[in-house]
């Protein structure tokens, strides 16, 4: 039984560690909980397939009719169960291939999949969790193979597997890239994260309003200002949330706009602004923001959350590669498509979509951005250059290949702790590796430069 099955194909606009929409937010007792019948299984098993299809998968699956037909904690269950399954796939995957010695078809793979996250990771009862997979089975043409359904969780019932070794999280090739990059002992920790459900971040439009806030959300205020919190359930109810007040935004991806250091009036632009979290960061500093986004359906999002926070940034859809204005800037982000391989907190099916491949595909996207992006730098302007991802071609490389061809602009180093960026994330030559472990309760992970231009 392959521990993936997945069309990979990370496109060059892939999720960008950006925390999920409300959907995602998931009621503690729901998740913990047997809630759900046949109705609840049979949309996991939908969606998980959607998730392991490629990279939109999950974002795909989470609309599809037979979700959204269920009703709120039956819904809330179903979504549990997949992030559950995907979280643990790869050590599910293990404890299935030593019982199964031929794979099964891709539906029976699921459905045996769904069942062991029941029953070891949701903890719901055995009996419940092996009757509705052995029901699911029998529907279709999969009917036959009820009986092999049956006798494999009835046999890990009695032995269970062991679901909680990192070693076993991710997927192997991921996993030798990660040994080969930060060591053994990183590795393993980066893949003690994939297991456990983050809690929220958010970013505040003031910060004034943080000591409030933190008391009306029981939330922990972290270095830079961002709060976190355990709180679940329709983020829109939440204090703050209809005033615009903050919004969310995990704390690593709330570090790249913050090292810019805008200043009320200078000129901002915002490369691959979508969803918006650091086009409302720079606007809430003063900047004067342009939001640019390939995608004009995507850049909705930032709309939205500029009316409901009542910030201003002019909105543009055009590639940042060929967009015709002619516009310098003091400051400019660009938080550039990638193999998005440090958002798997919020994203664990990122690990599973993903190949080889795509990092040499998106690197050169990378480069592309970044030579545009420094042609629009203003003489002395700052840039700041962060990527999602672990893999050393998408930060480390592309940064010395960068300043190998762009004279005169020259890394302005990032002090330890700046911006709250954790003090272990500092590399030598003044530029982040923020790795999900950094973080007491984990973070995603990222690659951040800031370059000046010469004056």
């Amino acid at each position: 039984m392959a521990p993936a099955i997945a069309k990979p194909g990370l496109a060059p606009d892939a999720p960008k560690g950006h925390a999920a929409p409300v959907t995602d937010i998931v009621p503690n007792d729901t998740a913990a909980s047997g809630a759900g019948g046949l109705p609840a299984r049979a949309a996991a098993l939908d969606l998980l397939t959607a998730a392991l299809s490629g990279r939109t998968g999950l974002d795909e699956g989470l609309s599809h009719p037979a979700l959204a037909a269920l009703d709120v904690r039956d819904r809330a269950f179903a979504r549990a169960l997949v992030m559950a399954t995907l979280r643990h796939l790869g050590a599910i995957d293990s404890a299935l291939q030593a019982r199964v010695k031929k794979a099964p078809p891709d539906r029976v793979v699921q459905i045996l999949r769904l069942g062991v996250a029941q029953i070891f990771v949701l903890k719901t009862p055995p009996h419940a969790a092996v009757a509705t997979s052995v029901d699911l089975t029998a529907q279709g043409s999969t009917a036959p193979l009820k009986g092999l359904v049956n006798a494999v969780l009835r046999g890990l019932v009695r032995e269970p597997p062991d679901l909680a070794d990192p070693d076993l999280l991710a997927p192997s090739w991921l996993y030798a890239r990660w040994r080969a990059a930060f060591g053994p002992e990183a590795a393993h920790a980066i893949a003690a994260v994939i297991a456990a459900e983050p809690m929220t971040d958010l970013s505040l439009r003031d910060d004034l309003l943080a000591e409030t806030l933190a008391s009306e959300l029981e939330a922990e205020i972290l270095a830079g200002g961002s709060l976190r919190t355990a709180r679940r359930g329709d983020l829109a109810t939440w204090p703050g949330f209809a005033e615009g007040g903050w919004w969310v935004q995990d704390a690593s991806a709330a570090v790249p706009a913050r090292l810019l250091a805008v200043t009320h009036g200078e000129t901002a632009l915002d490369l691959c602004a979508a969803p918006g979290g650091k086009t409302l960061q720079l606007a809430a500093a003063g900047a004067q923001v342009v939001a640019l986004d390939r995608s004009a359906p995507r850049l909705r999002r930032v709309t939205e959350n500029l009316a409901r926070t009542g910030l201003t940034a002019e909105v543009v859809a055009a590639d940042a590669a060929t967009w015709p204005d002619k516009r310098r800037f003091d400051a400019i982000l660009l938080d550039a498509p990638c193999s998005s391989t440090g958002t798997f907190r919020r994203h664990p099916d990122v690990l599973w979509a993903a190949k080889p491949s795509d990092v040499a595909g998106l690197a050169a996207v990378q480069s592309k951005l970044l030579d545009a992006a420094a042609r629009r730098l203003k003489p002395g302007g700052r840039l700041v250059y962060c990527v999602c991802s672990l893999e050393p071609e998408e930060g480390e490389g592309q940064v010395a290949a960068f300043l190998s061809r762009t004279p005169g602009v020259v890394i302005d180093p990032i002090d330890a702790g700046e911006g709250g960026s954790p003090p272990p994330s500092r590399n030598p030559d003044g530029t982040l590796r923020i790795l999900p472990h950094h973080l007491p309760g984990g973070t995603d992970g990222f690659y951040i430069a800031r370059f000046k231009s010469p004056a």
